[in-house]
């Protein structure tokens, strides 16, 4: 199954980046392009009752497994992007973080009036930069059609912050 094979590779780095969290590091996955054609192809499956129309991934890991992902469905890809990454016009959403605060961008031609969006990144956690990107998809009129992440920290309950944008949150390993 795919989710011991994650949980199986993925490195814990302590006290990153900063002391007490441990840092679920995805670069090992990177290593097994046999895991990873397994990934994106368990991503797809999870999501073939949900219409996409684009998928979005959130910087920098979201790209990752985004990109693949949107191939297997066949739909373009958008990348989300922290303040002052992206070379034209763009539309900004700030927020929150436990450390302080951040900044995402998407250009302003990302995504169509109505389009459904999936949204992805490597892992959810307590939900912030990824309410900011669900934010930023309304922002141009287009609609959150679900969340895809590799990893999902489920005692922090970034899940039930999403479901306010939309009910159809999955994720391959859970902790």
């Amino acid at each position: 199954m795919v989710s011991d094979k994650i949980k199986q590779i993925i490195r814990d780095v302590p006290d990153f980046p900063k002391p007490g969290i441990i840092f679920k590091d995805i670069t090992p996955i990177l290593k097994n392009p046999a895991l990873c054609n397994e990934i994106a192809d368990a991503l797809a499956e999870q999501l073939k009752e949900v219409r996409i129309d684009v998928v979005a991934g959130i910087e920098s890991r979201g790209f990752l497994f985004g990109l693949a992902l949107a191939q297997k469905l066949n739909v373009p890809f958008v990348p989300i992007r922290k303040a002052g990454k992206l070379p034209y016009k763009t539309v900004q959403q700030s927020y929150d973080l436990e450390y302080g605060s951040a900044t995402l961008e998407v250009h302003e031609d990302a995504f169509e009036a109505g389009q459904n969006v999936l949204i992805h990144d490597d892992l959810l956690a307590t939900g912030g930069t990824v309410v900011a990107a669900s934010q930023l998809v309304q922002k141009l009129g287009a609609r959150v059609a679900g969340y895809s992440f590799l990893i999902n920290l489920a005692f922090l309950n970034g899940k039930d912050r999403l479901k306010v944008y939309s009910e159809s949150v999955f994720s391959l390993a859970d902790y």
